[in-house]
């Protein structure tokens, strides 16, 4: 009795999940044709949703389905026959009116004679048990036209019951799910796990990359086994993470809906689907039901020498401050990436030396097979003569987007070459790590270049004798960041001299909080506690630093606390600021250092009224519900009021992902014999030196040096030379995504962000006796271009809409100290201009035949130039004030 019941309700279930009549997928009635509707519509805007806004068009039809055969065998064993007929294109958007494209045009005039013909010969479908088998249709139609036969036919894949599976469809192989009520199926397919081969690559940092969305809902209304209705949409959403203004949405819907049924031709006889075929029509061939690949003519559009020739001039160096050039910059790589190696290198040769610098840029950030070989075939590594253009490619690419193992080979390669710069032969292997880094982040570690290139860094620091290889081969893992090296990096910070020393320690301190192990911050304390050796301020504060910043203990905290006060007089000063910082800016340690400040030996008045010079300080640039972005200055000085370190940080997050934006150290030693000033403890043998470190977008880039040595020290103060050295100057492509897709309503969709800047940091370091004075000043510009741009093409008509965002922008660091009496007097600034913001959108629909139509909208503001505080004196927030301008739009012909 139990066993009854218990099949009793499992049959229950079974028939209540599945629609009444049929069990597996659609069954059609011999002897009848079917007769439908069909429309495939797509809207595109910015994803707010209203149409008034949007661009996009209608591709409608009437549609015959007829049952050819069906096995004896099986009912759902069956051949169908699908034919589109009476084609028609209008708009979506019916406010279009009379500035609509298709008015007064007559579809075979749009979609061309020989498209519509073949938009309008049958298609056959095996359907087994609702599933797809095979898709015949004619050889060598156009693919597009193809594709929009295969979105309709894939609306015929379907099964009646519930459950979750894997079909094959025009979108690829994709995971859908069925839900089936009564009269009434839902099919929601996963576009995601879809497996189909498409162009594509992204920015894999969560910062500079975007965010996609993709669903897809079919719903079925049945009848007697067969469709009355379909309704199926896909929507495709992409965002820009850190600038959601960059923002577009595809909706892509098809309808089909039954009118009438009326007799047809009888059954066709036999066992064999395939004699059936061939006795419909021999010229049917089964192909596959995934969409292909096509790409539209373009027409009238320029070569690649004619393009760079219309935007060389925005090129220049006096026009790279401006947004246009990073507009032409982002046009031209484009373009580059569909030119052929000749092409390229017919340009590069005939380029003069003023733009040349910017075409190596735009040339190298391609990032294709004959971009690159046409680059590396230009530049001679074994020439002092072109050192700036080595340079700039090295620099491009060092930030390339999506790079490959075959980037990473070519620059090992080169490498293992002679050169004739030492400065090239030490970027190459700064570089090289730069790119492991970003491979293994692409889950490309283990590809043999990466390895190769890994043992090179870490055989090289292993073995290194001189000290500028053992500061490359640093440089290089500071990039790198493998845990591999961590031993290494331990050995030179703690028993390593100088420089060497202080940079194996700053390497230590860009690893992930997960590395940062107990042994690692053992060495740590015993290095800032100077238990074995004497060590400089600058390596036992940023020892201090990595402690401070991954888990300290409540002891740890408790004897950093302990030590201000039996520190040298600036150092007391310094670290008593980073305490203070990290208590006001809230940072992970706070709740540990307020733990172990309701100690009064570690609270107490002596402790926290130490004087002097030295300030450590965190603000916000801007901070916004899903991101901020924060700066820091602190200033390390001798005792003799003499400059030792500034270290200015600039912070891009997304929620709780980081971006280094930049960082620019300026380091000065063994500068105390110039005043008759004695050197603190640890540093009474250190040459003079004076430099300037660079960290752009999570990249070290090579050291400048403004002098090494007292006699370079002493020629450079009597030339009286107080021009800025350039740090880095170039165009970077920081954004690159793009995504090809196949809509299942059979149009293909192209989804484009991308991001230039032009940048131009300098910095210098002047010292005066005469006046006892020393100032130091970094200055930043950048010109910055984001756009986005949607497309939806069916090769006879287009939508397209682009967005974007351009500013100019500078900010400057000034620091200045007199030491011509104790307590010395330093003056601090950090400024940013005035910077202009200016938004556009363009929204189209275009004919192949030439015509469409375009509407533009511009809005600009001006956000007002501040003074950032750099003291916890003088903490508000710099204030930001946008100053809108007037919208301006137009829409038209063309």
């Amino acid at each position: 009795m139990i066993l009854l019941a218990v099949l009793f309700l499992c049959f229950i279930s079974s028939y209540s999940a599945s629609v009444k009549g049929h069990t597996t997928g659609l069954s059609l009635n011999n002897d009848r044709l079917y007769k439908l509707t069909y429309s495939t519509e797509v809207f595109l805007d910015r994803g707010k949703g209203n149409l008034q806004d949007s661009v996009g068009y209608r591709i409608s039809s009437n549609v015959d389905v007829a049952l050819l055969w069906r096995s004896p065998d099986g009912d759902d064993n069956q051949l169908i026959q699908i034919t589109m007929k009476d084609v028609n294109l209008e708009n979506v958007n019916q406010q279009r009116g009379e500035k609509s494209i298709f008015k007064g045009k007559k579809s075979s005039q749009i979609i061309r004679k020989e498209n519509l013909e073949a938009m309008q010969r049958p298609v056959l479908l095996h359907l087994i048990h609702g599933k797809i088998k095979e898709f015949y249709s004619y050889q060598n139609e156009p693919a597009a036209i193809e594709n929009l036969k295969r979105g309709l036919a894939s609306l015929f894949q379907m099964q009646l019951s519930s459950g979750t599976t894997n079909e094959v469809d025009i979108s690829g192989d994709c995971k859908v799910t069925y839900q089936a009520h009564q009269d009434k199926v839902t099919k929601i397919k996963a576009l995601d796990s879809c497996k189909i081969e498409r162009a594509g690559f992204t920015t894999p940092h969560q910062v500079l990359g975007v965010t996609s969305k993709a669903t897809s809902v079919t719903t079925y209304k049945i009848e007697d086994s067969f469709v009355v209705a379909v309704l199926s949409e896909e929507i495709r959403a992409l965002r820009l993470n850190f600038l959601q203004s960059i923002a577009g949405k595809i909706v892509s819907r098809q309808k089909l809906e039954l009118k009438t049924t009326e007799a047809s031709v009888r059954l066709k006889p036999g066992k064999q689907v395939a004699a059936i075929i061939k006795a419909v029509d021999s010229k049917y061939t089964a192909i596959p039901i995934v969409g292909q690949v096509f790409q539209s003519k373009c027409k009238g559009c320029p070569s690649l020498s004619e393009h760079w020739q219309s935007i060389r001039k925005h090129l220049q160096p006096d026009n790279l401050s401006k947004a246009e050039a990073v507009r032409s910059f982002l046009a031209f790589i484009k373009h580059l990436r569909t030119a052929k190696k000749e092409e390229i290198l017919q340009i590069l040769k005939a380029e003069n030396k003023e733009v040349l610098p910017q075409l190596v840029d735009a040339v190298t950030s391609a990032q294709t097979p004959d971009s690159l070989d046409a680059i590396l075939d230009f530049l001679d590594f074994k020439s002092t003569e072109s050192v700036i253009l080595q340079e700039r490619f090295l620099y491009a690419c060092a930030f390339a987007s999506h790079p490959d193992e075959e980037l990473l080979r070519a620059l090992i390669s080169k490498f293992k070459g002679s050169f004739g710069s030492n400065d090239i032969r030490e970027s190459v292997m700064i570089i090289i790590g730069a790119l492991v880094r970003k491979l293994c982040q692409n889950q490309g570690c283990k590809l043999k270049g990466v390895i190769e290139a890994k043992k090179l860094i870490l055989g090289g620091l292993e073995k290194a004798e001189k000290k500028e290889d053992i500061v490359m081969y640093l440089l290089a893992l500071k990039n790198a960041r493998l845990p591999e090296g961590i031993p290494l990096l331990l050995k030179y910070t703690e028993t390593g001299e100088g420089p060497i020393s202080h940079l194996a320690a700053t390497t230590l301190q860009r690893y992930d909080v997960p590395f940062i192990t107990d042994e690692v911050k053992k060495t740590m304390n015993r290095i800032y506690h100077q238990n074995r050796k004497i060590h400089e301020k600058t390596v036992r504060t940023t020892a201090a630093a990595i402690i401070l910043k991954n888990n300290p203990s409540y002891m740890e905290v408790k004897n950093i606390l302990l030590s201000i006060g039996e520190l040298p007089k600036e150092m007391n000063k310094y670290m008593l600021s980073i305490v203070q910082d990290i208590l006001r800016f809230e940072t992970p340690a706070s709740k540990m250092v307020r733990q172990v400040l309701k100690e009064m030996v570690a609270h107490n008045y002596d402790r926290f009224s130490k004087s002097g010079s030295s300030s450590a300080y965190t603000g916000y640039v801007e901070r916004t519900s899903h991101s901020a972005s924060t700066y820091s200055l602190d200033i390390l000085y001798s005792g003799s009021g003499i400059l030792r370190r500034s270290n200015l940080n600039i912070f891009q997050y997304i929620e709780k992902t980081p971006l280094h934006g930049i960082q620019v150290v300026i380091e000065a030693q063994g500068l105390e014999a110039l005043i008759a000033a004695t050197p603190d403890e640890g540093e009474e043998n250190l040459d003079s030196y004076a430099g300037l470190s660079a960290l752009l977008f999570d990249v070290q880039l090579r050291p400048v040096t403004f002098f090494n040595g007292y006699s370079d020290l002493m020629s450079k103060m009597l030339s009286a030379s107080s021009d800025p050295m350039s740090v880095v100057k170039g165009l970077l492509l920081l954004i690159d995504h793009s995504q090809e897709l196949q809509l299942q309503s059979g149009l293909k969709a192209n989804m484009d962000v991308q991001g230039g800047l032009a940048i131009d940091i300098t910095g210098a370091m002047e010292f005066s006796l005469w006046y006892r004075e020393s100032k130091t000043r970094v200055k930043n510009r950048v010109s910055v271009l984001i756009t986005g741009g949607i497309t939806v093409d069916s090769s006879f008509v287009k939508a397209g809409l682009e967005i974007g965002a351009e500013t100019e922008a500078g900010l400057e660091f000034i620091s200045t100290v007199q030491f011509s009496q104790y307590p010395f007097l330093v003056c601090l600034q950090m400024d940013k201009e005035d910077v202009p913001y200016r938004q556009f959108e363009t929204k189209y629909e275009r004919l192949s035949t030439g015509r469409g139509y375009v509407s533009r909208k511009r809005k600009e503001s001006l956000i007002g130039g501040c003074e950032f505080p750099l003291h916890q004196e003088n903490s508000d927030m710099c204030k930001v004030v946008f100053a809108p301008q007037p919208e301006s739009s137009s829409s038209g012909w063309f």
